[in-house]
């Protein structure tokens, strides 16, 4: 959420930024003397930002990638372990519910009290 504001933000700061400065203008002057016309200095900024942004998503994508790979296989191990924790528990159930084989120490136990 707060993420979400501070985006917002940005983009109301250069909102901002872009109507106050569209009368402005600029030259700008490249490597090896190359020079551009007047241009309004909203553009430079703009593509700068943009060249940014693009650059952050470039080297972050990656690490998304792998994040969402790592996600899905600990949810699949995890599905599984609970798939085996079931089994594992209905074949406890099962095992509870059999009366138990003649001659075990449990119900000699049990005769004896009675």
């Amino acid at each position: 959420m707060i993420r979400l504001i501070l985006v917002g933000l940005l983009l109301l700061l250069m909102l901002a930024f872009f109507l106050q400065n569209q009368e402005q203008e600029v030259t700008l002057h490249y490597l090896f003397g190359l020079r551009s016309g007047s241009t309004p200095i909203y553009k430079p900024i703009l593509s700068a930002f943009a060249a940014g942004v693009l650059v952050a998503g470039i080297l972050l994508f990656p690490a998304w990638i792998q994040g969402r790979v790592e996600l899905r296989r600990k949810t699949k191990a995890l599905q599984e372990a609970e798939a085996d924790l079931e089994r594992l528990r209905s074949s406890l159930g099962q095992a509870l519910r059999q009366p138990a084989p003649s001659g075990h120490p449990m119900e000699s136990e049990h005769h004896d009290h009675e």
